[in-house]
């Protein structure tokens, strides 16, 4: 007989961070599959694969509304079963994923199918972050993420007659989001991790890689609103330091 009984059940909730890790790496593999058949079909394709593959979007959108739509009624009578509600929600992402790429590349064509070839990669990586990495982690990494994009979009649209303004507002408005996402943590920090009822940070977490995150973005994402050519630079620059972070805390967790 095993002395422990809740050995296997242990090992079961030590295992949980892994194989969601793995669950997204897989998911994530499969939506960059998607798009780099769009891409050799669609993009790429002869006349007749053009025309062809725009037909087939348009059901992908519908097919993927439809996903979407039963990933959320499940969710909601799942709402008891944990193990059921997230597959419900796996279900609802995947239909969510379906719909707006189809959408989008249909729409913007190699415009957005270069964005979501670049999006997906990022999203695979935070995903695998939140899944294994400590939480303070995970939010500044999610944070530097973001704000890579955003200088992306400043190198690729702010010198665009017709999308420069949007970019420049949309950019503005993510610096006060910076600036709120430093305050929040401030507030959690001093609360052991609490906001109002939500735990978003552990009670003993380290929040000065959050603040050096927002911090580093905000002065990174003005002077590319400042002078545009300071993105590329900019966004090498918040690519090593989520390099170190990365490495920083894998050695920590080790």
């Amino acid at each position: 007989m095993s002395k422990n009984p809740n050995n296997k059940s242990k090992q079961i909730k030590r295992d949980e961070p892994m194989n969601g890790a793995i669950k997204i790496f897989l998911a994530g593999c499969v939506a960059e599959l998607y798009l780099l058949i769009l891409r050799r079909f669609y993009v790429n394709g002869t006349l007749q694969q053009v025309v062809d593959w725009d037909g087939y979007l348009n059901y992908f959108l519908y097919g993927g509304l439809v996903i979407l739509a039963v990933g959320l009624v499940l969710a909601l009578v799942w709402k008891q079963s944990k193990a059921k509600r997230a597959t419900a929600w796996w279900i609802f992402g995947a239909g969510a994923f379906l719909a707006a790429s189809s959408g989008l590349v249909r729409v913007y064509y190699s415009t957005a199918l270069t964005f979501l070839c670049i999006l997906v990669p990022v999203v695979i990586l935070l995903g695998i972050l939140w899944s294994l990495y400590d939480r303070e982690c995970a939010w500044a990494l999610s944070i530097l993420g973001f704000s890579l994009i955003a200088l992306w979009l400043c190198r690729r649209g702010m010198s665009n007659l017709y999308v420069g303004t949007a970019v420049k507002v949309c950019v503005g408005l993510y610096l006060l989001l910076l600036v709120v996402v430093a305050v929040l943590a401030h507030q959690a920090d001093k609360k052991g991790g609490m906001l109002g009822k939500l735990r978003v940070l552990p009670a003993n977490a380290d929040v000065m890689p959050i603040y050096a995150a927002c911090g580093l973005s905000f002065l990174a994402l003005a002077s590319a609103l400042i002078y545009a050519p300071v993105s590329y630079y900019a966004m090498w620059a918040l690519a090593i330091v989520v390099f170190a972070l990365a490495v920083y805390y894998t050695v920590k967790q080790l």
